[in-house]
């Protein structure tokens, strides 16, 4: 297996130069770029992260800006990427850069990781592309090219599988490619060695010693272990517009998309007229049930199946701040969850 490793080293350097893809954050080695980035990148496609790593960077071009940002325009930036845990860590982690270390980004492994939100994957990532340090950073993609090119039948979904490939990896960094060699990794697991559907082994730099091609089993791996079911929660969300207002709700500050705006919701699907019961509860006056819409969100491990009520109402009422459309398209970040009731 070592062997194996090391002509991945050898090889993939030179093909990543070569072969990579032009992505925005691919331009330059400055840590808060490629931090940004890969916090973006986890669980969202490279296509849908390029417009929001651009409006980000202009918007707050400095760890500092980032520090200081106000926490609402900060999530308006990101709305819609999901998984807002990600950007609240990320302003977690920037006011510590700046209180602790002057606004200078860390340059040891161990500091890094130590950042809020920073995992084992992006603190490798972080320190082998803008320090030059061995460190890699093993996830999905890193895990399917080494489980092909080993042959290997270990479920890449058992955390120790996880930790002898970090270990094989690192063993063979090669000095002075460090940033090639964890990016090389990265392109040829999203754009050769892919997830969906064959492997194009005919462009593959690894071809002449990839054991999974030499058995022929290299499009059946890697062995994952069955997923557990998601758990479904059913919702009613509510759709309240008082003459050019709509209202809108902030989430608890714990939980499921913690601290964010939400349209009004309750658990369970409404029939109509309980529907109209509850906006009456709220003292809204509810004059006319405009539309009903289905609708669902997938998170992790949870998928919410929703009823919207779209309602008229008489009166700007309830525990609601009513806004305008200014303000949901310019100010109040939707998670897409409940901004997809807007799109009828």
């Amino acid at each position: 297996m070592e062997n194996v490793y090391a002509q991945l080293a050898a090889v993939l350097p030179d093909w990543y130069l070569g072969h990579h893809r032009d992505l925005p954050w691919r331009r330059d080695t400055e840590p808060y770029h490629v931090w940004l980035s890969e916090i973006m990148l986890q669980q969202t496609r490279v296509e849908a992260v390029r417009g929001y790593y651009t409006r980000f960077l202009a918007a707050l071009p400095t760890v500092e800006a980032l520090a200081a940002a106000d926490p609402d325009a900060l999530h308006k930036l990101w709305e819609g990427l999901g998984y807002y845990t990600r950007v609240r860590n990320l302003q977690r982690a920037a006011q510590v850069i700046v209180a602790d270390r002057g606004g200078v980004f860390p340059r040891t492994y161990a500091a890094v990781r130590a950042l809020p939100g920073v995992g084992d994957y992006t603190a490798g990532a972080i320190c082998s592309i803008c320090f030059g340090l061995p460190t890699p950073a093993v996830d999905g993609n890193v895990l399917r090219v080494t489980a092909r090119v080993c042959d290997s039948d270990a479920s890449v979904t058992d955390p120790k599988v996880k930790r002898a490939v970090a270990e094989a990896l690192a063993a063979v960094y090669p000095a002075g490619r460090c940033g090639d060699f964890t990016q090389g990794l990265m392109e040829l697991g999203a754009t050769v060695c892919v997830p969906n559907g064959p492997p194009r082994c005919g462009a593959c730099p690894c071809a002449p010693f990839c054991r999974g091609r030499a058995s022929g089993r290299a499009a059946a791996l890697p062995v994952k272990a069955e997923k557990r079911a998601r758990r479904v929660e059913e919702k009613t969300v509510f759709l309240l517009r008082c003459g050019e207002r709509t209202a809108v709700a902030r989430r608890p500050a714990r939980g499921l998309l913690a601290g964010l705006w939400s349209f009004p919701n309750v658990p369970g699907k409404l029939e109509p007229q309980a529907a109209l019961d509850a906006a009456s509860a709220w003292g809204v006056r509810p004059l006319e049930l405009e539309r009903t819409t289905e609708k669902f969100h997938v998170f992790t491990h949870i998928r919410w199946e929703l009823r919207g009520y779209a309602i008229r109402c008489g009166a700007a009422a309830g525990p609601f701040t009513w806004v305008t459309d200014g303000q949901l398209a310019g100010e109040i970040a939707l998670p897409t969850a409940f901004r997809q009731f807007l799109e009828e």
